[in-house]
Formats: structure tokens, C-alpha cells, sequence
């Protein structure tokens, strides 16, 4: 299927606008979700699923690969996740706050490089909007995620000043909360103007502290858990700036970080490539991989960390996983490798949990 896709598909959707294709594979994925019988049936031959449920931040998970966020910016196809072979979906960029995002053109594709770039600012629905739709679902089935867990990625609206950011975080963590296996908080997306400055010391312990309180007090309040929070990295940090990261979420009792964002570096042997916004697929992945072996080496391993950025083959997610991850996540692999992508990762990740055994 791979193989039909990258020689025949693709290459007719590569004719089309980037943002065109998204929402014509995304069309797909809602009808896919909307349909029960079509999404059970494609289910049983293409989620793989490990021997012993895979169990990070005290969740269980089919297997160890993920739907990166930015491909359902809306939660409006996530339930075709595991019709499509993933293990988990990561919806959002979400915001307390509806907006259309950054001006047109904001996607470059870059074939020879197998990358992305884009620069679309959170375009999304806005939190409130975003929980209805997931309410409305869950009211029907409220056990939807059990198979395939949903997280959702929560950032800063535009216009929000930063130091106006946590009463903007949690605000969508509020809305949210009662849809989300485990949240995470995106304060590396290059796309919005100083975003990134939050992942400092200036911002980023009382931004993470107000979520975690909440977090804790709907825990109590409710009788329920707490929901596994996860920090969303920028590739481009110094080790020095992620070891005060690192102090930051063992301090506050955080349970993952994903690593990485997309990066505003691009490769010397493309030029031309587009200057703004970020970049994602091969390009990006030894930089991730660096960063993944760093987090994991200095933190004993104690720290879950989903990996994410460049996976474009199979033996990229492998390598991710001997680096130190718990969970592998794709989007931009999926551009070039077809939307049956996860199930081949996840097949050969199977594998290297049998031989390790």
C-alpha cells in the first residue's frame, strides 16, 4: 500500500496546493471516523497491536505510534486514528481563542528533501468550539478513546500577551479536560510571534505551575486522576536551556516531554528553501534524535518522552525508540509515505519489541 501510494498517489496530490491536499486527506479521515462499520473493519487489518498493551504516563496504548499534532487542528477525523493504524492522536494546535491563522501561502513542500515547511500560525476553532464537538461525541460513546487515547495540544492565542499566557492555557485546559487522555502544551511552535520565549525561566515554571494546580484541583474536586501533562520542545535549545527544562517539569511533577517542535534552521544543500516558519521531515530527525538521547541520558530515563520530527522510514522510529522514547509520533512521514504509514512503523516497532524480549 506504501508502495501504491508513493508511486501513483502521490504524485497526483503533489500537483495540488499543500493546504488543498491536507484538507482532502483529512475529508477522508472524517468519513472514515464518522462511519463505524468502515472504521471497525479497516481497524481490524491495519491497528497493530503489541503482545502486552504499552503503558506510559500510567496509560495504555495499542502500540507506540502516534498521529502528530497539526494534521487535525479541529477534532474533526481523530476517531479514524486507529482505522489508519496509530496507537494514539494528538489533536490541536488548540486556543482559547478562534483564528484563522497566519496569511496564504503558508505550506511549502519540499519533495528531494522529503521535508515541510509551514508557517500557519494555530489556525484552529478555538477551545470552546473544539469542546463541543468533542462533548457531542463523547456523549455518545464516552469510551472512545479507550483504544485509541486522544491528546490534545493546547498553545497561546495570538493576540494573548505573554504574560497573559496562563490564564490563555488554561482556559482551553478547562474546556478541554474532560476529553483529554493527556494534554500537551505547545510553547515551541515557531509560528507565533514570542511563543517560544515561554519555554525560559521567565515564563515557563508559572505557566506550567497554574496548569498543574489546575490539573490537581480538578483531580480532587472531580474523584478522578490527574491528566498526564506532557511540555512540547523547540528542536533549535541549547542542552543548557533544556536542562533548566528539565529541572522545571521534575520540580513540577510533569509526566513526558515531546521532542521536538519543527525547527527554523534549514539544511545547507537547500537554499532556496523558505524561510519562515519551521521545518518537519528528514532534515529535522538527527536533530530530534540528538535531543531525545540528551533528554534521556540526563534524566536516567525517568522522564517518558514521546519522539517526534523526521520519521520518514520505519528504522527512524527505531532508532528513536533505542534513543530513549516511549512513543513515536508522525505527520510529515505520512505526506511521503501514504496514510498507512503508522501501521508499517508500528509493524517493524513490533518486531524490535520481540527481539529485545
Amino acid at each position: 500500500m506504501d508502495q501504491l501510494y508513493e508511486n501513483i498517489i502521490r504524485p497526483i496530490l503533489f500537483t495540488q496546493n499543500p493546504e488543498f491536499a491536507h484538507d482532502l486527506g483529512l475529508n477522508v479521515w472524517k468519513v472514515v471516523g464518522a462511519v463505524s462499520p468502515l472504521r471497525k473493519l479497516m481497524e481490524t487489518f491495519t491497528l497493530v497491536k503489541t503482545e502486552k498493551p504499552v503503558r506510559v504516563m500510567g496509560l495504555e496504548f495499542p502500540n507506540r505510534v502516534g498521529l502528530a499534532a497539526g494534521f487535525d487542528k479541529d477534532a474533526t477525523a481523530w476517531r479514524a486514528a486507529a482505522a489508519f493504524g496509530f496507537g494514539h492522536a494528538e489533536i490541536g494546535t488548540v486556543s482559547m481563542l478562534k483564528q484563522s491563522g497566519n496569511p496564504r501561502p503558508r505550506m511549502f513542500r519540499y519533495p528531494k528533501a522529503e521535508a515541510i515547511v509551514n508557517s500557519c500560525g494555530f489556525p484552529n476553532d478555538g477551545a470552546e468550539e473544539i469542546a463541543a464537538r468533542l462533548g457531542a461525541i463523547f456523549s455518545k460513546n464516552p469510551n472512545i478513546t479507550k483504544k485509541c487515547p486522544l491528546g490534545i495540544n493546547i498553545g497561546k492565542s495570538k493576540i494573548t500577551p505573554l504574560e497573559e499566557a496562563a490564564q490563555d492555557y488554561l482556559f482551553s485546559f478547562n474546556a478541554l479536560a474532560d476529553y483529554a487522555d493527556f494534554f500537551v502544551i505547545n510553547v515551541s511552535s515557531p509560528n507565533t510571534p514570542e511563543l517560544r520565549k515561554l519555554q525560559g525561566a521567565d515564563f515557563l515554571p508559572s505557566l506550567l505551575g497554574e496548569i498543574s494546580k489546575a490539573n490537581e484541583d480538578r483531580s480532587k474536586k472531580l474523584g478522578v486522576k490527574r491528566i498526564p501533562i506532557v511540555l512540547k520542545i523547540a528542536p533549535d535549545l541549547s542542552f543548557g536551556e533544556i536542562d533548566s527544562i528539565l529541572s522545571i517539569l521534575f520540580e513540577l511533577g510533569l509526566d513526558g516531554i515531546c521532542a521536538t517542535n519543527t525547527t527554523i534552521t534549514r539544511p545547507e544543500q537547500y537554499p532556496d528553501m523558505e524561510k519562515g516558519g519551521g521545518m518537519s521531515g528528514a532534515p529535522l530527525f538527527k536533530k530530534s534524535l540528538g535531543i531525545i538521547k540528551y533528554i534521556s541520558q540526563a534524566t536516567n530515563g525517568k522522564l517518558p518522552i514521546i519522539g517526534v520530527g523526521g520519521i520518514v522510514k520505519p528504522e527512524d522510529a527505531g532508532e528513536m525508540m533505542n534513543a530513549g522514547a516511549s512513543l513515536v509520533q508522525l505527520y510529515t512521514g505520512m505526506i511521503y509515505r501514504g496514510p498507512f504509514f503508522a501501521r508499517s512503523v508500528a509493524s517493524a516497532l513490533e518486531w524490535r519489541d520481540k527481539e529485545w524480549l
